[in-house]
């Protein structure tokens, strides 16, 4: 029998989905008071979890151990998404900056891309690693259209497109111009397949796209080819997701976190009584998802792991 399981926040829609999480696992919440929470990213090292608070225009940090909250940085250039690289370096997409930074272990912050072709870069909003170093981030107008999430600008640009940054010369190409608001990223296990959001429904509910899309990766690993309809939302938007071991997708909507079986099918859902805008996979084993609702940040135990 599927569906809800009583009290436990989560929803099997398909028998692959069952014992994924563990039927005595419940949805903590962990800390709320954020006004839009977004960007989580796991440090190992630390025991600790990072993510946006974007119109508060801070990073925050969780501390698993203590389970104290404190503040990680602020200002933060209204930071959205975040990520932690090959040597434990935060990664980040800065609305306010117009630009994505990178932390260094001293505490000092390298500006990785603020232009393309001479031209300011809208507002990165998620960002993502390759194994070879390569760092690939999406660039919508979200942080430029108001001064809620940034600072309201007229786009230099003209367009919203995905980028990656060279690992060797640093020098920023676009990845895909065929995007109305491209948004969270994530790579498949083997990185042949970049997934990338589509979040233009946020500002055209009728014609936009609300799907994730598989664009296939060109021989050289550096460019995109053909891409096609992974899913389509069916409950407000996607936005920013992570894989687990298997391939699933773990996305954020509007009724919580919908996970999918890598052939597309919504196999079941973790549900929580706020928005989502983002998940990150973390403890010592990667087996705990953290989700962050729009002013509280979650957390589920699972029979899974993330990839790493």
């Amino acid at each position: 029998m599927f569906g809800v399981l009583e009290g436990t926040g989560v929803e099997v829609l398909d028998p692959r989905f069952h014992r994924i999480v563990p039927g005595s696992a419940r949805v903590e919440r962990l800390w709320t008071g954020a006004r839009w929470s977004e960007g989580p990213a796991w440090f190992p090292a630390h025991n600790t979890l990072v993510w946006s608070d974007i119109p508060n225009d801070r990073i925050l940090r969780y501390d698993a151990l203590s389970g104290q909250v404190g503040v990680f940085r602020q200002p933060a250039r209204n930071a959205n998404g975040n990520t932690v690289d090959r040597e434990g370096r935060l990664v980040t997409c800065e609305h306010g900056g117009r630009q994505v930074t990178r932390t260094e272990h001293d505490g000092s912050v390298t500006v990785l891309a603020s232009h393309f072709d001479g031209k300011r870069l809208n507002s990165p909003n998620d960002v993502v690693v390759k194994s070879d170093g390569s760092i690939w981030f999406t660039d919508p107008d979200y942080g430029i259209l108001t001064d809620y999430e940034g600072n309201k600008s007229d786009s230099e640009i003209g367009r919203c497109n995905v980028y990656r940054i060279d690992p060797q010369s640093g020098a920023v190409t676009i990845a895909a111009d065929d995007f109305i608001k491209p948004n969270g990223l994530a790579f498949s296990l083997d990185e042949s397949i970049l997934y990338i959001a589509d979040t233009g429904a946020s500002h055209d509910p009728v014609n936009g796209p609300r799907h994730i899309r598989a664009c296939r990766l060109g021989a050289d690993g550096a460019t995109l080819g053909r891409s096609e309809i992974f899913a389509t939302c069916t409950a407000g938007l996607f936005d920013g997701f992570r894989l687990d071991v298997t391939g699933r997708i773990w996305t954020s909507a509007a009724d919580g976190v919908h996970i999918y079986h890598p052939d597309g099918t919504l196999i079941g859902k973790v549900t929580i009584p706020e928005i989502v805008a983002n998940v990150a996979w973390g403890g010592p084993k990667l087996n705990r998802l953290f989700i962050c609702g729009t002013t509280s940040l979650y957390a589920v135990m699972t029979h899974t792991n993330g990839a790493r």
